[in-house]
């Protein structure tokens, strides 16, 4: 039996994921970002959970949830007209994150980009970031600025072990390592912000659509 799907071509197409969950697939790389606003907006009934991926949107359901309730309110929260996306992203809620720029790799970055370690620090403070979806570990923000340049590659080898509350750079994202784990970004900086703790009412710091901006500690 095909998928249904539910056509939105302005916003996003839906389809139904088995009989417990929708996937939607936002129409362009931009359009991540006001989906799950309205959807969090909308407050969904029966909706369990909204998970932001790269590229696409999970819902998915509680035991008992009516699918086409849920249909239809998804419907009327991707109905919405640009004048208020535009106010929904301007509500955004804003976290600023003090970093020292003291990483490994930040020569390195700047010799990559063909600049200055200071032309480096500059560009990353002096732009407004968005936390495009949570991945790789709980509380990891994929940051992504409407800004070019910062973009440098992965490191070819891996590190082991990259502390908690490194920053650093890859693929034309930022981010800070919530906790110690294995990683290949370019390090440029840490600070002593806790982006992830279970004993807070909200764990992780960051959420898809949090803005982000960096200061030099």
């Amino acid at each position: 039996m095909s998928t249904p799907v539910v056509s939105m071509s302005d916003v996003a197409e839906v389809r139904w994921a088995g009989d417990r969950a929708l996937l939607i697939c936002p129409t362009g790389h931009d359009g991540l970002l006001d989906v799950v606003e309205r959807l969090r907006d909308a407050a969904l009934p029966g909706v369990e959970d909204i998970l932001p991926a790269a590229e696409t949107v999970l819902l998915t359901l509680r035991d008992g949830s009516e699918q086409g309730v849920v249909e239809s309110e998804v419907r009327k929260a991707l109905s919405g007209t640009a004048s208020e996306r535009a106010i929904t992203a301007e509500r955004a809620e804003e976290v600023v994150i003090p970093v020292r720029y003291d990483g490994e790799d930040l020569a390195d970055v700047a010799a990559i980009l063909g600049t200055t370690v200071e032309d480096v620090i500059a560009e990353h403070t002096s732009r407004t970031w968005r936390c495009r979806f949570i991945g790789f570990t709980a509380g990891f923000g994929y940051l992504e600025s409407d800004r070019g340049g910062l973009v440098v590659p992965r490191r070819r080898q891996s590190r082991t072990a990259v502390p908690a509350g490194a920053v650093a750079l890859a693929d034309g994202f930022s981010a800070v390592y919530p906790r110690r784990a294995p990683g290949g970004w370019q390090l440029i900086g840490t600070t002593e912000l806790t982006m992830f703790d279970l004993s807070r009412p909200r764990p992780a710091l960051l959420t898809a659509g949090t803005r982000v901006r960096f200061v030099r500690s």
